[in-house]
């Protein structure tokens, strides 16, 4: 099974009114495990960018601005993404952006129905508790020293590493069959089983209650208080 977990960085919290996308990073996992394959790409988002939003993730717009418009990545990104589920920590709003930009390039929005929102899923299995990235890095036991500011593939990667253990950890996709190429060397490796005739004839080792345990059995019966199973009528 093939998800992609991935993160954004925006100018702000609204495309509708006039917010842009200005980052993406995505990981690709197969049968919960990373394969190393990823997309990032920082966008030129053809507009300002608030003091608020460059102090959580650190872009400016002159480290912004020469670089490739969304739509002349559009199609590099549409092709790693391909037909997987979408994951992402509050999967709403990343995608909003990302079906904003895509609307801007004239192509389809991405599907609702394949999005997974990781804080979704917090919130089921810890009701009450913190539900931020952080929160739940702290909560999994996932190192996340070298995060001093946000970043999309950075972010991406300590949630795929949370939405594995999120999902059931490392055990998943361990493969507990023996592959066709192991199972010759496990066979060799365990010993001889003598069969039919060859096995060593066993006495049948004793199972019934002997004379002094129903005795014992018995008095203690007796002297129980009207034992449910006795007619007491």
């Amino acid at each position: 099974m093939r998800e992609i977990i991935f993160d954004t960085e925006t100018t702000g919290f609204d495309p509708k009114t006039g917010d842009r996308l200005v980052e993406i990073g995505c990981i690709e996992l197969v049968d919960r495990r990373e394969t190393g394959q990823t997309f990032h790409a920082y966008f030129n988002p053809e507009r300002d960018m608030p003091a608020a939003a460059e102090a959580v993730h650190g872009l400016s717009i002159q480290f912004l601005s020469d670089k490739p418009l969304f739509a002349t990545r559009v199609d590099d990104l549409l092709e790693f993404l391909g037909d997987a589920p979408l994951v992402a920590h509050n999967a709403a709003f990343d995608f909003g952006f990302v079906n904003a930009e895509l609307a801007r390039a004239g192509r389809p929005a991405l599907d609702m129905a394949r999005m997974c929102c990781t804080v979704q899923m917090a919130r089921k299995l810890h009701p009450g508790a913190k539900h931020s990235l952080d929160a739940l890095c702290t909560r999994y036991g996932i190192d996340r020293s070298h995060r001093v500011k946000h970043g999309a593939l950075l972010d991406a990667e300590l949630l795929a590493h949370l939405y594995i253990e999120m999902t059931g950890g490392r055990q998943i996709g361990l493969g507990l069959a023996a592959s066709a190429t192991t199972a010759p060397t496990l066979a060799a490796a365990a010993p001889a089983v003598p069969r039919g005739g060859d096995r060593p004839f066993r006495e049948p080792r004793p199972h019934m209650a002997s004379a002094a345990d129903l005795a014992r059995h018995a008095e203690f019966v007796a002297g129980l208080n009207q034992p449910l199973w006795l007619d007491t009528v």
